[in-house]
């Protein structure tokens, strides 16, 4: 045996032919013991060249390849397994916050579950302490807003439905026998066809849709279960004070064990994608002017504007979220949450002409290198300046304090698309190529236009992107006039202030003027 095994780690080294068959032969020996098993069929295979030939024993019996079966189908599920786990400490690295929200919901479920298990606190909400558990799994959210939001929905529409409950039951009680059942279905069938309505409202669906939801469950309930049981208003208060119960807990661990604000999220989110914005413009632009010789950064930066473009939902829904807290941080209570929405559809417009860009990119139709050299220049001092502009307004949104550098960008872009205009004119005497550059046999020619095309297109683009930058200006302004950003800091007082302090004879030469007088 350790004759083959050596044998065998001497064919690594030789040409890879010869170690096929070496490792034929060693099939061979080991499997000879089977042949008779097999009914001693044998299966020769001869090498191209015809120069030798190997025989091969059929392989063990079916215990063997079961057994072979279930060695894999084990390692192959801890490989998923131990992926899975991997994938888990990511998104756990990536973002703490979710572990600590996992950790809260714990904590919520842990102080509601005395209700039902200490007996004083059971017997003090009913049997109904269930609800509390439920009502925190069931409203107890990522963030604050959509915890508050979901907490009085909840609140709201069981208060509303047990109400009427109760009221259409006392009406029913008192007409008798006969038409009570009739009330009670009538009435269910009514406040449940008007409720499930009211969620197609587009603005009832934002803000309280799932109130709705629960203002049919609870009526039904209510209703229904009124029918049967006797003493009604107990029944609706001990489920109300479940729901308040479950609904306080979430909320108190929720704002005051490490909240997640919405607004606060929605805030970098905007400032976030027009970062990414900004760097999207100048990687489009390098990969388009300087070809194979753009470098990887450039390109992976490029692909930031399709996070724009996805952030639709998630921005909607943190506005919507944000609108149900309470005043945190810089954000007051009356915070202009919906002029993000704003930026963020001009941040849309933008990134969707860098999408047609990527388009001109892409193109199979090419522009000769002399034309592309001479709109490099001005094209890409175009982009830089446009996303200078970009990122100073994500600073201004990020940091709320009005820049005063920002004219001086706006001036700057505004320059360059006028260069851009200028280079855009002086194109079609680039066209026309020099005679002394071609034969002289044949007569002089001329580029085809489309072969100008795409490059002409990606300047208009370029054009188009600084409007639409300029919209967003608009917009980001009307954002810090509403939510009073703070005013530029005035460097000239901070440079005397600075100087003041370095002046140790300031104070001696201010006691000798007081001294005079």
């Amino acid at each position: 045996m350790l004759d083959i095994y050596f044998i065998l780690l001497l064919t690594v080294m030789i040409k890879n032919r010869d170690f096929i068959m070496m490792m034929m032969m060693y099939k061979t020996i080991m499997m000879v013991n089977n042949k008779a098993v097999s009914g001693g069929l044998e299966w020769r295979v001869r090498v191209a060249d015809g120069s030798s030939s190997a025989v091969l024993v059929p392989e063990s019996g079916i215990f063997e390849r079961i057994w072979q079966g279930i060695i894999g189908l084990v390692f192959g599920i801890i490989r998923k397994v131990r992926n899975f786990f991997a994938k888990a400490w990511d998104v756990g690295v990536d973002d703490p916050r979710k572990i600590m929200h996992c950790l809260k919901v714990g904590v919520a479920l842990t102080v509601v579950s005395l209700f039902y298990y200490m007996r004083p606190l059971y017997q003090g909400v009913g049997g109904n302490a269930m609800w509390a558990v439920l009502t925190v799994v069931v409203i107890f959210e990522y963030t604050v807003g959509a915890t508050l939001c979901k907490s009085l929905n909840r609140a709201t529409g069981t208060f509303l439905a047990g109400a009427l409950a109760v009221g259409v039951h006392w009406v029913a009680s008192q007409s008798g026998e006969r038409f009570e059942p009739i009330i009670l279905r009538s009435s269910v069938f009514i406040l449940a066809t008007s409720a499930t309505f009211s969620r197609f409202i587009p603005v009832v669906k934002a803000r309280f849709d799932y109130g709705a939801m629960i203002f049919i469950l609870t009526f039904s309930l209510v209703a229904i279960s009124g029918y049967r049981v006797d003493n009604l208003f107990n029944l609706a208060q001990e489920r109300l004070s479940t729901i308040v119960i479950g609904g306080s807990m979430c909320l108190l661990v929720s704002m005051f064990i490490c909240p997640i604000w919405a607004g606060q999220d929605l805030h970098f989110l905007v400032a976030r994608n027009m970062e990414k914005m900004a760097n999207s413009l100048d990687g489009c632009v390098a990969e388009y002017f300087k070809d194979s010789e753009s470098d990887e950064e450039s390109r992976k930066n490029f692909q930031g504007y399709k996070c724009v473009l996805n952030s639709k939902a998630t921005e909607e829904a943190l506005a919507n979220f944000a609108r149900w807290e309470p005043a945190h941080g810089n954000f007051s209570f009356r915070h202009p949450w919906k002029q993000y929405l704003k930026i963020g559809a001009s941040l849309r417009s933008c990134a969707y002409c860098i999408e047609a860009l990527n388009g001109c990119i892409n193109s199979e139709i090419l522009a000769p290198e002399f034309i592309k050299e001479h709109l490099s220049g001005v094209s890409t001092r175009l982009a830089s300046h446009s996303s200078t502009v970009l990122k100073e307004l994500a600073h201004i949104t990020k940091t709320m304090r009005r820049s005063s550098t920002l004219d001086f960008a706006i001036e700057d872009m505004k320059s360059a698309v006028e260069d851009l205009h200028d280079a855009l004119k002086s194109l079609p005497s680039q066209l026309e190529v020099d005679e002394k550059k071609t034969d002289p046999i044949t007569q002089p020619t001329s580029i085809p236009l489309i072969e100008v095309l795409p490059l002409i297109t990606a300047s208009s683009l370029m054009v188009e992107i600084t409007t639409r930058i300029e919209r967003t200006i608009v917009v980001v302004n009307e954002l810090a006039s509403l939510a009073k950003f703070k005013p530029v800091k005035d460097k000239k007082t901070k440079q005397s202030k600075v100087t003041n302090k370095n002046r140790p004879d300031q104070g001696q030469d201010t006691i000798k003027t007081l001294q005079m007088v």
